[in-house]
């Protein structure tokens, strides 16, 4: 049965979440997903990012950053400045508008999270915590 697999419960938690996060977010009249949203906090916390490192922090395949990062410069929340010593390189920025948006997005995100976490105390998540960094390890490749 599916529902002893605990891959698929993972699986099933994390879907509800995200569709719970993104109707939200939509319900509150802001143009964003929940995966521009997160390209945006990592691009926040950590100005000197690849696109690869990127697409490893929220768990995106290099072409869905690509075009996210594109879309995100379009619509001006990030910036994308040339770099003084390689023109064909550019260092993004979120700008302004990223910056209001992060905002105007923060209190529904927290909201998420306090419904989404309802009942489960700070032991219960601790351990859950430990646990799912203990299966991320489990499943990280050994290098020779």
């Amino acid at each position: 049965m599916l529902n002893s697999i605990i891959f698929y419960s993972l699986d099933k938690a994390i879907r509800s979440y995200r569709r719970m996060a993104q109707a939200n977010i939509d319900r509150a009249g802001l143009d964003i997903t929940v995966d521009q949203w997160l390209v945006l906090r990592v691009l926040l916390e950590h100005n000197d990012l690849t696109q690869q490192d990127i697409a490893e922090r929220v768990f995106k395949d290099q072409a869905s950053v690509a075009r996210m990062l594109a879309l995100l410069v379009k619509r001006g929340l990030l910036s994308a400045i040339p770099l003084p010593h390689d023109g064909r390189r550019t260092q993004l920025r979120v700008s302004a508008q990223g910056h209001q948006m992060l905002e105007a997005v923060q209190p529904i995100v927290l909201d998420n999270r306090a419904v989404a976490l309802a009942g489960i105390g700070e032991d219960e998540l601790a351990v859950l915590r430990q646990l799912l960094e203990r299966i991320a390890l489990n499943c990280t490749p050994v290098s020779n």
